[in-house]
Order: structure tokens, then sequence, then C-alpha cells
């Protein structure tokens, strides 16, 4: 039936699947969990056998038709009691204007007669203007509406909010889910798959966003560029630059593939303590194993941590919404003085193996 495409999370699904049955449905849930492992869609998908029109009563209420308008409807965006919003990409915090507009919209009559359900994406991000605007609502809600607001860790929440929401909590997903979800996605080279696995932290979502082979490439670029006597900062940043612009014209698309990009950094300079410490690197392959064995034995390793702490400053300035070019700039620059500081290790550092 529907839910046989959400893997990894059936202890949710068998809750809900109890609460429905037994009418005990609240009026706003709070998903929280690691970004990319099916919240979005399993709120979807929750969605989908709310407005079902053909379910059945009891322990089968919790599974959609997937043949009736509603659910035709909802698989194609277009139903009209299922609101998805959430924070604009090229945006910082959830903007007023945007909650306003959803609020009135929410505020109409149920144009199918099942009620209305809301999936606010982005909770993680509401500033006091649109949490208040929200809070109204949520206190007191039209009739047969229901909430899901989805976010990453409850922390982030303001209590207002999350104090009149039950409490939903998301886990990683296992390996084995991971890989099948990445297949379903046509990813089939072994080593490519592999590597997806052993990066994504229990999350398709992160793992997908580091599919593109392109940007693999690029960073083979940056670690040679790294590895060489005299290292040319100012050339790596503006080859950064271009290969984030080509991303598209977009702000917010460079700013991800920057982000992309930054992540695969962190990961090589912590598969350089690995190798230091004489473990397998989790995120090279074997074109870049000799760039790992030469950045390992050009940084001790409380020089690696520094390059770390430098690119996780850069991870939170991007996350900020500075100027991409800037940060790439000052994030090559420190990079490379870092690492001309370092220069060979001593003889105790040498001799490991990749």
């Amino acid at each position: 039936m529907s839910w046989t495409h959400i893997l990894g999370h059936p202890e949710r699904v068998e809750s809900f699947r109890g609460i429905v049955a037994r009418g005990r449905l609240a009026h706003a849930y709070l998903f929280v969990g690691p970004v990319g492992v099916g919240k979005k869609l399993f709120a979807r998908e929750l969605a989908k056998t709310l407005l079902c029109e053909s379910t059945s009563p009891g322990r089968d209420a919790l599974n959609a038709c997937d043949q009736c308008d509603a659910c035709l409807l909802v698989d194609a965006g277009t139903h009209p009691d299922l609101f998805m919003i959430g924070r604009p990409e090229d945006k910082n915090e959830f903007p007023i204007e945007v909650m306003k507009q959803f609020l009135h919209d929410f505020s109409l009559k149920t144009a199918r007669g099942r009620g209305k359900i809301a999936i606010v994406d982005d909770a993680d991000d509401f500033n006091d203007e649109s949490a208040n605007a929200f809070l109204k609502t949520l206190e007191e809600p039209p009739p047969g509406s229901v909430f899901f607001l989805i976010g990453t860790s409850l922390d982030r929440q303001l209590l207002t909010i999350r104090s009149r929401c039950q409490l939903v909590r998301f886990a990683p997903l296992a390996d084995a889910h991971v890989r099948t979800l990445l297949q379903k996605q046509e990813i089939n080279d072994g080593a490519m798959l592999d590597r997806l696995v052993r990066l994504a932290g229990g999350s398709p979502g992160q793992a997908l966003a580091l599919a593109d082979e392109s940007l693999w490439k690029f960073r083979r670029e940056l670690l040679t560029g790294f590895t060489q006597p005299k290292i040319d900062s100012v050339g790596l940043a503006k080859s950064f630059v271009e290969f984030a612009e080509e991303a598209g014209k977009e702000a917010a698309s460079q700013r991800r593939r920057a982000s992309q990009m930054l992540r695969l950094i962190i990961e090589s300079f912590t598969d350089a303590l690995r190798v230091q410490a004489g473990a397998a690197a989790r995120s090279a392959d074997s074109a870049e194993l000799p760039l790992l064995a030469s950045l390992a034995q050009r940084a001790a390793p409380e020089k690696i941590h520094a390059l770390l702490e430098r690119c996780l400053e850069t991870e939170t300035h991007l996350g900020r919404y500075v100027q991409v070019s800037l940060v790439v700039e000052g994030l090559m620059d420190a990079l490379g003085q870092l690492l001309e500081q370092a220069g060979p290790l001593p003889v105790r550092y040498q001799g490991f193996s990749v």
C-alpha cells in the first residue's frame, strides 16, 4: 500500500496507525530529526492518508487508496486542502509575509470537505514575527485542520510553538535503507554507492546531495592544489567561485553548491587524520589516496585540526548568507597559509599506510 516506500520508520507508522484508528489525532505535530531522513515525505504520506476519500475505518484507516481523486491530487501537489510551505531559499528566517499569506489561505473553507492539512517545513527558522502570527492559528485552528511542523532539533524550536505540538522524533536510517533508497535513485556505481552510504550518516537526502560526480572531480583539483609546495590560494579561490557559479544564477543555488563542496573538504581533512592514525579513509577513492597521504604527511594533527576549525567557521558564514565569493576567498587564503606554515612532518609521523 501507500507506506511501502517509507523506509526506516516503522515505529512511527504503527504509532500513527493506532492514533488514527482510535480517532485520537492531535491538531499539531512537530517532527524533529536529522536533515534528509524522510520527515517531510512521511508527513506528506500521512496527509494523503488523512485526505483520502476511500479509506476504511479501523486498522486500515492509515492506508491511502492511491487511486481516488484526492490521492491523485496530493501526488500531483495540487490538492486544494493540502498546504506545503517553507522558508524561501534566499532567506535565513521564515518571512512574516510568507506566513501571513499562508494563514489567510488556510483560514478559508475546506474545498473537499475532509478538513485542511499544512506541512510547515523549516520550523527551525521561525522568527518572532512569523512565530507569533502562526501561534494564533495554532491556538485556535480551523475545524478539522492538522499541522505537521518539520524541524531538526527541539532546541531550535520556540517554546511557545513546541509546547502546543505533539513531538515525534525521527532517527537516522540504517545503512541498508540508505543504500536501497540511493539505488532507487539509479545510483548504481558500486564505488560511489559505498562512499555515499559511508558519508550519509543515516540521511539519504544528505547522500543524494553528494552524488554529483562534478563535486568529487573538483575536490580532487582542490586536494592537488593543497599538496603543492607553493599553494596558489588566489587561483584556487577563483576556481572555487566559478565552480559554485556553475550551479546557476540564483544565489541560493550557488550557496548550496559551495556548502556541498565545503562538506567534502571537511571530509578530506578528516580522512587525513584517519590516515595518520592508521585507519581507512571514508571519503576517498583510489585516485585520491595518494593526495590524502601527501596531505597527511604535510601537516601534523594539530595543524589539520586548525584547518577543520577554519572550515567549520566558513560553514557558519555560509549559513549566515555572507557573499559566497568573499567566504570562499577567505577560506582558500586561510587554508593556504596554514598548509604552507605546516611544512613536512618529522619522521615519527611518516610511514603510515592508506
